[in-house]
């Protein structure tokens, strides 16, 4: 199972996050998010040594300026989390080195399918309509959802929901609110139980 915690403080939680081994760590530039960050922020992201890990960028319908700004740092990943189309995508992959997440808002079957639109996309994130809302994501749709290492799922992941998820065939998860005890921080006991969690499930061989 692949992980991203998203909404993470970049002076706060990164060490934590690299040292669990935690895939891609996200940060959010969205003003109405209690999560949100500025540029400025990102600084200290050179200062650790990343491993493997990814560092991502999560936006809604970043303009050009804020993809040249994300970009001169330390990232490596940038999330769409607007109405950006598959042309907007290949110029953010033109103008910059970044991998592209690129989010599908599902409420329903039919909008599953509208993620074969992104054929530029390097990852495909299923999520709820509320941007960091936790809505749960009904299991039916979970089922019906393409499966790999290039397809996440956000909503509805936990502790409790995990075992079942991965069961289910997801093998790249999202999350960030079940990982708080008070919004918009996260608590290091959480992230460490939720990736204690992820271990046995990847070193157990029947999922």
């Amino acid at each position: 199972m692949i992980v991203k915690c998203c909404g993470l403080n970049p002076a706060r939680d990164v060490q934590l996050c690299l040292g669990l081994n935690v895939n891609f760590l996200g940060f959010i530039f969205y003003e109405k998010s209690p999560r949100n960050i500025k540029i400025s922020d990102l600084g200290i992201l050179k200062n650790y040594n990343k491993k493997n890990s990814l560092f991502t960028a999560v936006t809604v319908d970043a303009n050009n300026e804020l993809i040249d700004q994300i970009n001169s740092k330390n990232i490596q990943c940038i999330q769409l989390h607007g109405s950006e189309t598959n042309d907007r995508i290949k110029e953010i992959k033109t103008r910059s080195k970044l991998k592209v997440i690129k989010t599908v808002q599902v409420r329903s079957e039919t909008d599953i399918n509208t993620y074969k639109q992104y054929f530029d996309t390097d990852y495909i994130l299923f999520d709820t309509p509320s941007m960091e809302g936790s809505i749960e994501f009904p299991i039916d749709l979970i089922q019906k959802l393409p499966k790999g290492e290039n397809f996440a799922l956000a909503g509805s992941i936990s502790m409790e929901t995990i075992e079942n998820i991965a069961k289910l065939g997801v093998k790249f998860c999202d999350l960030s609110s079940k990982l708080e005890s008070k919004l918009g921080y996260k608590d290091p006991k959480k992230i460490v139980n939720f990736m204690k969690k992820i271990k046995e499930i990847n070193e157990n061989t029947s999922f």
